[in-house]
């Protein structure tokens, strides 16, 4: 495992609420290839952590506390999607990029399923992967520049600056990426959004076709936002979803 020391330099924005530099932990991508991300993160003002299998990388996390993770799908002692379970129970929020074998849909959507915030495929241009980790840590709130607004539709209430979600004053916990989800959502109350509008506004790519990432997010907000209470998110059948007050 492998610790950068003092990051060259911070772009502008990309800060944590600290004024500490970004932390991101890198798993288990072949040698060469992590040698390339180590250096694209850090020439991009991050502190980088490397960790070469799963054991190493749940230790990692537990001690370098990222503010994001690029995780490999395939791992010398075990694979991505068990690792990403552990790491989902000690820091839920962390959002986590994942890195896919060519044309493995499967792969893809299992990461996704299993609570991955973002894919790649190899090989890789190392620019996509800084933008895809610039838009995760945007969202997770780790390099946002202070200055948001409070977002509210009915009981529920969305503060763009501490990421604090609530509804009914009860406070509900969410991934950076459901959390960007519910914020498009309630930017737009009572807006059909297609599910081509979520895809490039919350993932900024088209998915290869895989809308059905849209519902699975969707339902995983229902789940927090709606459970036991007067429905909020709703679907219009052939045109996408919306928001609006539970009546």
């Amino acid at each position: 495992m492998t610790a950068s020391p003092s990051p060259l330099r911070t772009r502008a924005g990309t800060r944590r609420p600290d004024s500490g530099p970004v932390r991101v932990l890198v798993v288990g991508a072949e040698p060469s290839l992590s040698e390339l991300l180590f250096l694209a993160l850090r020439h991009e003002g991050w502190e980088v952590r490397s960790a070469e299998n799963g054991a190493e990388a749940v230790q990692a996390a537990r001690d370098f506390r990222p503010d994001a993770v690029v995780l490999d799908v395939k791992l010398p002692d075990t694979d991505g999607l068990s690792v990403l379970q552990r790491l989902r129970r000690d820091r839920a929020e962390t959002p986590v990029l994942f890195l896919t074998a060519k044309d493995s849909v499967e792969d893809r959507v299992a990461g996704l399923t299993a609570g991955g915030d973002d894919h790649v495929t190899k090989p890789f241009g190392l620019e996509d992967v800084v933008a895809r980790l610039r838009g995760l840590v945007r969202r997770s709130g780790a390099g946002l520049e202070r200055g948001g607004s409070l977002l509210v539709v009915g009981d529920l209430t969305l503060d763009e600056d501490s990421h604090e979600v609530t509804r009914g004053g009860q406070g509900i916990h969410l991934t950076a990426t459901e959390f960007e989800l519910l914020r498009f959502l309630m930017r737009n109350p009572r807006r059909v959004l297609s599910k081509a509008q979520i895809l490039d506004r919350v993932w900024s790519y088209d998915f290869r076709g895989q809308a059905n990432v849209v519902e699975l997010y969707v339902s995983y907000l229902r789940r927090k936002i709606d459970a036991g209470r007067t429905p909020m998110i709703h679907t219009r059948r052939g045109a996408g979803y919306l928001i609006k007050p539970g009546e």
